[in-house]
């Protein structure tokens, strides 16, 4: 384990530690307007493609149709989910995978392991590096980008990415839950 690492698990957690009041009352709420799990679990590709289990709170509910099929998640997001993903508060529990070595605080967003399988090279060159619970697409954009955006973006913090620039990521971050997702362009 290299020093950064270590400083990065170590961050998180005193930073869940310091959170712990913030993650409960935000459970509670979950549960109160979902139901339960409050988290949401799922396999996601990490760094070298090795699969791990992402934590989030949960932004939906299970609602099928008549015919058992889930509903879109258009019709399945709650106004509590809502507000979790734009505040993205919804990743901090991805501090527990920081904790454990699985992500970084910066990095490519983890993707399920069938579309990083589905990418080719480009998939291998996006897991060369730890994902991140926040970088350089999501705060250019997500959810307003395309996939190949996104892609494009991640490619590119993974060629450039240094001290300086994860720093104006978080910095960025910090910004997008404030002010909300705005598609940027240009470098850094």
């Amino acid at each position: 384990m290299t020093l950064l690492s270590l400083l990065s698990r170590l961050c998180a957690l005193i930073l869940l530690v310091a959170l712990l009041p913030v993650l409960l009352v935000l459970g509670l709420i979950c549960a109160m307007t979902q139901g339960r799990p409050v988290l949401f679990r799922q396999f996601r590709a990490g760094k070298g493609t090795t699969p791990f289990r992402l934590m989030k709170f949960r932004s939906m509910r299970d609602d099928r149709d008549e015919n058992g099929r889930l509903l879109s998640d258009e019709e399945r997001v709650t106004a509590i989910g809502t507000f979790l993903r734009r505040s993205r508060l919804d990743e901090l529990p991805g501090l527990v995978n920081v904790v454990r070595g699985d992500m970084a605080f910066v990095g490519p967003r983890p993707l399920l392991p069938e579309t990083i399988s589905e990418l080719g090279e480009q998939g291998r060159q996006r897991c060369s590096v730890k994902p991140g619970l926040t970088g350089w697409s999501q705060v250019n954009g997500n959810t307003l980008l395309t996939l190949d955006q996104k892609i494009a973006l991640d490619l590119w913090y993974i060629e450039n990415r240094s001290w300086l620039l994860d720093w104006k990521i978080l910095l960025r971050t910090f910004l997008v839950m404030v002010g909300g997702e705005k598609v940027r362009t240009g470098a850094a």
